[in-house]
């Protein structure tokens, strides 16, 4: 959400700044319906002045027997008495239109972010890891031998329909060992606080994480009104939501493992083969709430947490930093997480690392009180996958393949599998 009075004082910087994402300025619009409230709430004050001062000479008038002045002034209470009723339903409608047009506005970017229409402007940052070399040709993920004996999408579609998948055997175990050892990383080595969240939420909390009203057709809704969360961000970032925290409790750094889903709505035929996109799907998220001379920080802090998980993986991969045209709606800043996925021969997003700022804090009223009792401020939040669970699957089988349809597992998940580190042909672990 942006300051409205920001805009009011800055509407060319504001202007300039969506051109970034290249977008077409909206500030002249937004003040038309800003100073047409205003312009409401003023008309009501003076009628209600109106209507009082004519209160308080009725009185006046019934005691000097003006019978036609007493009549005079008791209509015009009725008159400026509707009048303000009028005023401010009128004032409320267009409070409410403006809200509804700044929550649709994306957030402004950081200055860092680099200029950019789409994702071939992308910067790339950083690469890790040697991308592996193959005695034969390596194949996608649902084509290799031994995952296709455990990775049925006939029956995910026979569940559920298209985009569904149902992993049985080694590769099922394989996944839930992906997701215990991000979790145990985060909290053994990164210092972030474990939470199991609720994965259907209500409208103020889809709100509150800019999810609405903009996207709301690409997550599922429920008939009695609840959302299935897109990802745990939403649960986690809304808990500090109308609170004020003491400064000293920042930063506050979360993560979570659970299911996600998503529609997809505008993706048809993108990745249709395979699990990389699907309308159910789980991550491990990770959300930090802190104070805004901190949140540069923190993104690199937890932009290190992810790509560490790669790294322990021994999964080469690349970060970008995205640029303006090719950021969320929500972020200020973001860092993608690319993995490398032989079967593709390309680099595949596996995580995004994004800063918002004050932009959810705003919609869902999130404040610190600051170490010298100052006015209260708004917090800045930021979230990352740390990782996608699927895609990190697809990544290890992936890389891990063999000539001969089996896959070698990282030695790192070992301890999750009962020491086995080969996916057999016959989709088990050995």
């Amino acid at each position: 959400m942006h300051d409205i009075k920001s805009i009011r004082e800055n509407p060319d910087a504001f202007d300039a700044s969506l051109a970034r994402r290249g977008l077409d300025g909206m500030s002249a619009d937004i003040l038309a319906i800003d100073s047409a409230r205003r312009a409401m709430i003023v008309a009501a004050e003076e009628a209600k002045a109106a209507q009082n001062k004519a209160s308080k000479e009725v009185g006046a008038a019934k005691a000097r027997g003006d019978e036609a002045e007493f009549e005079r002034l008791r209509a015009l209470v009725a008159e400026k008495k509707a009048e303000v009723a009028q005023l401010n339903e009128d004032a409320k409608a267009k409070d409410a239109e403006l809200t509804d047009a700044l929550a649709r506005i994306p957030n402004l970017p950081a200055e860092a972010a680099p200029e950019g229409k789409d994702e071939d402007d992308n910067v790339e940052v950083k690469t890790w890891g040697d991308v592996p070399s193959f005695d034969f040709e390596p194949k996608e993920h649902y084509e290799i031998a031994s995952v296709q004996a455990s990775m049925d999408f006939e029956t995910g579609a026979k569940l559920s329909g298209t985009r569904f998948v149902v992993l049985k055997g080694g590769v099922a175990r394989i996944h839930r060992a992906l997701a215990q050892f991000m979790i145990d990383t985060h909290v053994d080595e990164n210092g972030l606080t474990e939470v199991n969240t609720p994965v259907m939420v209500r409208d103020e909390a889809m709100y509150g994480t800019d999810k609405l009203p903009k996207f709301g057709d690409d997550s599922y809704q429920t008939t009695n009104g609840w959302w299935l969360i897109p990802t745990s961000e939403v649960p986690l970032t809304y808990s500090v939501a109308g609170d004020v925290l003491d400064a000293a409790q920042l930063p506050i750094r979360m993560t979570a493992h659970s299911l996600c889903f998503r529609s997809e709505a505008g993706s048809a035929g993108r990745d249709t083969s395979g699990m990389l996109r699907q309308h159910q799907f789980e991550k491990v998220e990770m959300v930090s709430i802190t104070h805004p001379d901190d949140s540069d920080a923190e993104q690199a802090r937890m932009l290190g947490c992810a790509e560490g998980i790669l790294e322990k993986l021994g999964v080469a991969y690349r970060t970008v930093d995205l640029c303006t045209g090719d950021m969320g709606f929500g972020a200020r800043r973001t860092f993608d997480i690319e993995a490398w996925l032989p079967g593709q021969n390309a680099y595949r997003e596996i995580s995004s690392v994004s800063t918002t700022g004050d932009f959810q804090a705003r919609r869902m009223n999130a404040r610190f009180k600051p170490a010298d009792g100052g006015k209260p401020e708004f917090v800045h939040t930021l979230n990352g996958s740390g990782l996608a669970v699927g895609r990190t699957l697809i990544a290890v089988l992936e890389n891990g393949q063999n000539a001969d349809g089996t896959v070698t597992l990282p030695a790192v998940l070992a301890p999750y599998l009962g020491g086995k580190t080969t996916l057999t042909l016959e989709g088990t672990l050995a």
